[in-house]
């Protein structure tokens, strides 16, 4: 495989969001933006990946995975000032350079392999994502020649009123030959409106010197959708959140209502498992294979939940590892729980794990009978096929031993249970 390294520009505040957090950072269906973007450079063959931070770089920085190369943009001066100050990433390097932007969680895999490919296959300078929009405002527009050739990349603000009725715009995704790029964003100067150097520039300057570029086209605009406000971060993730669930199901998870229904991008389910509408389920969740989640269930991180559990209407699982055929149908919460086999939680149990300082761990071990409306107050230790009577409120420290029966508020432990 031919040398890939990848830039991707994450240094802006994106003021239009009207918050403290980097854009970058915002979060889309249980991840940050950044990281759809780094998955997608990882996926087409990136040997080195390096951030372009500005605005809280501290913090950015913190959120990026192991191995990714940082640099810090000093003064927000414009996209090819942004990777000018990667040039210490770039020095002796002569394979090709894939320029992202951090903002653009929608963006395939499949569409960047395409622009690699055809940028490789061309032989060119550089090569660039466009779409065809209805609505191109605040778009750079696509320039082109009487036979279709690119002649250059136009921002909005400095288009002529015949280029702003160009439907064809600019993506931000660049594939460059490196030693084409270091030489050509020499000559980039410095937007007389917007007191920035543009990255799109360079495209006018390649074409000025004879050297190639070509363009694709992605196959849906909203690819090339970058986020710029908290609308479009409501965008994003209503697609984002169609795909995640999309996958489960060609993956044989039976979603009754994808519309009604939020599984976050790392989340982990078996096949033959059925997902009820008004379902939330969090990151950092996994569960098994023939489960029933929902409807009105809230899954939250931390949890594991194994095979043929049942988590019905109105139940919420925070940070708790259910056992195998549990049964939590109504109206119940656990939180730091761990649930053995063949376990039933009763409509309006409760575990208080939280003591105004510290989340305590309940343990309930196998077969145990947890009876409707009980509250156990954590630290608890239910053990082996054990009841609580309904509406009983077992006191922190409590341990009820194997078959044992605990009934009454407080909570008195009567005798063993048999079989």
């Amino acid at each position: 495989m031919k040398d890939l390294r990848t830039i991707i520009l994450a240094a802006g505040k994106g003021t239009r969001m009207k918050s403290q957090v980097p854009k970058v950072l915002h979060p889309v269906c249980g991840r940050p933006l950044i990281q759809y973007v780094l998955e997608v450079a990882k996926a087409v063959g990136s040997l080195k990946i390096c951030a372009v931070l500005g605005y809280q770089h501290e913090l950015v920085r913190q959120s990026l995975p192991k191995g990714i190369v940082s640099v810090v943009q000093k003064n927000l001066l414009g996209t090819a000032d942004a990777v000018k100050s990667a040039a210490a990433f770039l020095k002796g390097y002569r394979g090709d350079v894939l320029i992202l932007c951090g903002d653009t969680p929608l963006l395939t895999k499949e569409t960047v392999k395409r622009l690699i490919q055809k940028h490789r296959t061309a032989k060119a300078a550089c090569t660039f994502l466009t779409a065809v929009v209805d609505d191109p405002t605040g778009y750079g527009r696509i320039i082109r020649g009487k036979a279709g050739a690119v002649l250059a990349i136009r921002e909005h603000k400095d288009a002529t009123e015949v280029e702003r009725n160009i439907g064809e715009i600019n993506v931000g995704v660049y594939c460059f030959g490196c030693p084409e790029l270091r030489e050509a964003i020499k000559s980039v100067k410095l937007n007389p409106k917007k007191k920035e150097f543009y990255l799109t520039d360079i495209i006018e300057i390649l074409v000025g010197q004879g050297s190639l570029v070509t363009t694709v086209e992605t196959p849906s605009a909203q690819e090339g959708l970058g986020i710029n406000d908290r609308e479009d971060l409501a965008v994003s993730a209503a697609v984002l959140r169609q795909r995640i669930l999309k996958n489960f199901m060609v993956e044989g998870v039976t979603i009754v209502d994808p519309q009604t229904t939020y599984i976050a991008a790392d989340v982990k389910i078996g096949e033959d498992t059925t997902i009820h509408p008004f379902t939330v389920i969090e990151n950092d969740v996994r569960i098994g294979k023939n489960c029933v989640i929902g409807p009105f269930a809230r899954v939250r991180p931390g949890t594991k939940i194994a095979d043929e559990v049942q988590v019905g209407n109105f139940a919420e699982v925070s940070r708790t590892h259910l056992g195998k055929q549990t049964l939590m149908k109504h109206f119940s919460f656990l939180g730091d729980a761990r649930v053995g086999v063949k376990v039933n939680i009763g409509a309006g149990v409760v575990t208080a794990n939280y003591d105004g300082k510290n989340k305590n761990v309940t343990q309930i071990a196998d077969g145990a009978f947890v009876g409707s409306d009980s509250i156990l107050i954590a630290p608890v230790k239910v053990g082996k096929k054990a009841i609580t009577g309904a509406g009983c409120v077992v006191k922190p420290g409590t341990v009820i031993p194997p078959q044992g029966v605990i009934v009454g508020v407080p909570g008195r432990i009567l005798r063993r249970r048999k079989d």
